[in-house]
């Protein structure tokens, strides 16, 4: 089954390009929307409402952590997969994250994620 949105959360544009491309394989029926930093990212979850936010951790100006909470509350329903180089799962759930993954971790690690939080 496609993921119908995906938004990817990255100051990085090569990471979230990166991210696009290791998922359109598993997703080909995807619609990818993109966002720099946290405000950016609030702004689509409102405008595009994603079904999965792929959200880094260290951005400038509002990191993930606080992004996350503000999603939730905006959108309580949208599955949040922290991504980040920094080890972080426990407080990655402790943060409104439904799941984490590293960044060292292979693209079929984030594909399973993706399921699991999506269906179960």
């Amino acid at each position: 089954m496609a993921v119908a949105r995906i938004l990817i959360v990255d100051d990085h544009e090569v990471v979230r390009m990166g991210i696009r491309m290791a998922l359109k394989w598993d997703y080909p029926q995807a619609v990818f929307v993109e966002a720099r930093d946290g405000q950016d990212a609030l702004r689509q979850v409102l405008e595009e409402s994603p079904d999965v936010v792929i959200l880094d951790v260290s951005m400038p100006g509002m990191n993930g952590f606080e992004a996350a909470a503000q999603m939730r509350r905006i959108a309580p329903s949208v599955k949040i997969i922290f991504y980040s180089i920094h080890e972080i799962p426990t407080v990655a759930r402790l943060s409104g994250g439904d799941a984490f993954v590293s960044k060292a971790s292979s693209p079929r690690e984030l594909t399973t994620t993706i399921n699991r939080v999506l269906h179960g």
